[in-house]
């Protein structure tokens, strides 16, 4: 087999939402298989920091869920500096509440970011992959992209969103180039779950429910994601990889 499929080097990959996470690990993997990556948030402390640690990575802060900032960013990054060859759309948020009292604030917060914010970035980068007669964008979904937990629905509804945006960009760019594909994460330990990680009784329940029987660490995730970045997956589009221990796959 010839491992170089999965060779990264010479490429840029732009990753929202990664100055800690999942978002964080995903860069660290991808410059580890031979990726510059670009970090992105809306602080710039916590950027500069991350960068830091990974070094000699690039940064590239913008509000994920501005659409004219997005624009400009993306357009401003391509011409001083060169291309995104690969798209990490990660940038998310949760919000816990029994969905009769529910905020509606809150919901369009869960929109705009874990939604909206994959169309602008993915749209302002597509722009240019297009041009370019290539390109990967890889979406973050979730576990809740194929299940539902009570007190989560619109989050539910958001990563639902997440995998059917996915398909849609498959369907209108690979005849362009372009590879859209998305990774949905299970349970993961990480900030965004810091809550859930700490709740003895719903970590005891997720490992008897997860076939796996353990929380996701998420260094797991950096395999899926590279065979996506990368020219092994140059046949692939429109799927939802999910990297969850087996909880989708079992009652």
């Amino acid at each position: 087999m010839d491992l170089s499929l999965f060779a990264l080097s010479g490429k840029r990959a732009l990753i929202t939402g990664s100055s800690q996470g999942i978002g964080f690990a995903l860069a660290q993997g991808l410059q580890t298989a031979g990726a510059q990556v670009v970090l992105n948030g809306r602080d710039t402390g916590k950027l500069a920091a991350a960068a830091d640690t990974l070094g000699g990575a690039e940064t590239l802060a913008f509000d994920a869920t501005d659409h004219a900032a997005v624009k400009e960013a993306i357009n401003r990054f391509e011409g001083a500096t060169g291309p995104i060859d690969i798209l990490i759309n990660n940038a998310g948020m949760q919000h816990r509440t029994a969905l009769e009292d529910f905020p509606a604030d809150a919901f369009e917060r869960l929109l705009q970011t874990n939604i909206a914010s994959v169309f602008h970035v993915g749209q302002a980068c597509a722009r240019h992959m297009i041009e370019r007669g290539a390109g990967k964008i890889i979406n973050i979904a979730s576990v809740q992209t194929a299940l539902a937990r009570p007190g989560i629905a619109p989050y539910t509804a958001t990563k639902g969103a997440v995998a059917n945006l996915t398909k849609g960009m498959a369907t209108d760019w690979a005849a362009k180039g372009l590879q859209c594909n998305a990774i949905a994460p299970g349970y993961f330990d990480t900030p965004l779950n810091a809550a859930l990680v700490a709740d003895a009784d719903f970590s005891a329940w997720l490992e008897k429910r997860t076939p796996a029987g353990r929380w996701g660490q998420v260094e797991e995730l950096v395999g899926a994601a590279i065979f996506l970045a990368s020219d092994a997956s140059s046949f692939v589009n429109g799927h939802t990889l999910f990297v969850d221990g087996g909880i989708t796959a079992s009652l």
